[in-house]
């Protein structure tokens, strides 16, 4: 389920009923993440599916077992993308297929979305007659705003890959053999960057979308800009380009 190449941990959902979430699978989502954040040489994280599906959700025995009482069943499925949300490290959802109900929300957990043309987004809570849980209308309204949000939760909408891309859902689509490497160079494109400079970023953007005060993510970002300026690897990188441009203004001359 984990693959660590060049500064990048791949962790592949693989498991029964297009790769649902039940306890087995949240546990080891669970564990792929504790030991991709162990390893000093990740910088990011791309999460996608086995087969044909990327995930379809909580197993319905699960929700049928939670009208017997047993709802913390379902509550515990959350697990499984809360901990991707609460990763320090950037995520990348690989998309490859159908993402639907907690699978959605296990895209939405990601802070970047590329999808497959073979790529489905659906809340489906409506069709179960089911409300949203897990903070689904949260990450949903935030990914795409309150109206198309509320299209996908309440009024059935599904979106496929292209529509998805229009809505902002996804940041690019690709084709099925090229989704996988495309998603991993992505993710290399930090791979040369410090790994508390990265994880200081990405918790920065996280708090900027949160937030609706101006003032604390300004305060948040002068202290961590101030932060960064004492580093040596970001005087190494800004001498290095202060020469490059006097090295084009001299050629120029």
């Amino acid at each position: 389920m984990l693959d660590v190449r060049d500064g990048t941990a791949l962790i592949t959902l693989s498991g029964p009923a297009r790769n649902a979430l039940d306890e087995a699978m949240v546990a080891a989502i669970s564990a792929a993440f504790d030991a991709a954040e162990a390893d000093e040489s990740v910088r990011c994280v791309v999460l996608t599916g086995a087969g044909p599906a990327f995930c379809s959700g909580a197993v319905l025995s699960t929700l049928i077992d939670s009208a017997e009482g047993r709802f913390d069943d379902v509550v515990a499925v959350y697990e499984g993308f809360l901990r991707v949300r609460r990763s320090p490290l950037p995520t990348i959802a690989a998309v490859n297929g159908p993402a639907v109900g907690a699978g959605l929300n296990l895209a939405l957990a990601c802070d970047v979305r590329v999808a497959s043309t073979q790529a489905l987004f659906e809340s489906r809570f409506p069709v179960l007659r089911l409300h949203p849980g897990g903070g689904h209308t949260w990450l949903l309204t935030r990914a795409i705003g309150r109206q198309r949000a509320t299209m996908m939760s309440l009024f059935g909408e599904v979106l496929d890959a292209e529509v998805a891309l229009g809505a902002g859902l996804v940041a690019a689509v690709h084709s099925p053999e090229t989704l996988l490497e495309e998603a991993m160079t992505l993710a290399r494109r930090v791979e040369d960057l410090e790994r508390d400079f990265v994880e200081n970023l990405t918790s920065t953007l996280r708090a900027a979308e949160e937030s609706p005060d101006h003032e604390g993510v300004l305060a948040l970002e002068t202290q961590r800009q101030r932060w960064s300026t004492t580093r040596p690897a970001f005087l190494s990188a800004t001498r290095a380009l202060q020469a490059r441009i006097a090295g084009r203004a001299g050629a120029a001359r």
